[in-house]
């Protein structure tokens, strides 16, 4: 009982939402997360940021189980489309549960940080997408050197991964104020 109030800000929210408000919610992010790539497919730089968009609202408005599709499905969506990475899309499967960790590191950083910790929403999006990225990369740098990774993978899950969370946070903030002038 004592972790559960201890890690309550798993939950937190940017809001309370009607039961058919959060499982829509929950529909709609995971539907762009798995969809998104699977046919969008390219470029790399708008799949990225539209689906770290969809884990950083997931952050804010979902509670810890309801990001769980979020956090998971973006990758199943690029295995799927199987053209993301061209000739090395047999090597995202290697990558696929960094890229659950990594994703999950930016929902819960984000989460903890700025609806616990109440810093500002630019400094916990920048902590949050560099943490993911430092992760994605130091992972993808150690299978490149143990030889299971081409070299490839070093820009995919070092640069372009913090490119992306910086423009999912940002896309996701014009949608958190679009919101809150829709509900004035």
């Amino acid at each position: 009982m004592a972790s559960m109030v201890r890690h309550a800000w798993v939950n937190l929210q940017v809001e309370a939402l009607s039961s058919f408000e959060y499982y829509g919610q929950v529909i709609i992010y995971s539907v762009i997360g798995f969809m998104v790539p699977l046919l969008l497919g390219h470029p790399q730089l708008l799949v990225g940021v539209v689906v770290n968009a969809a884990l950083v609202l997931g952050a804010l408005y979902l509670d810890g189980r309801g990001v769980l599709p979020i956090i998971l499905l973006p990758s199943l969506g690029v295995l799927s489309r199987g053209m993301i990475f061209g000739p090395f899309t047999v090597f995202l499967v290697y990558m696929i549960p960094f890229i659950w960790v990594g994703n999950s590191i930016l929902v819960f950083s984000m989460k903890y940080l700025y609806l616990k910790r109440r810093m500002m929403y630019g400094v916990s999006l920048g902590v949050s997408a560099l943490a993911k990225t430092l992760f994605l990369f130091g992972c993808a740098f150690a299978l490149v050197k143990l030889g299971v990774l081409p070299p490839v993978f070093l820009t995919t899950m070092g640069t372009l991964q913090l490119a992306t969370a910086a423009g999912g946070g940002a896309l996701s903030w014009s949608v958190v104020k679009a919101r809150a002038l829709v509900k004035k």
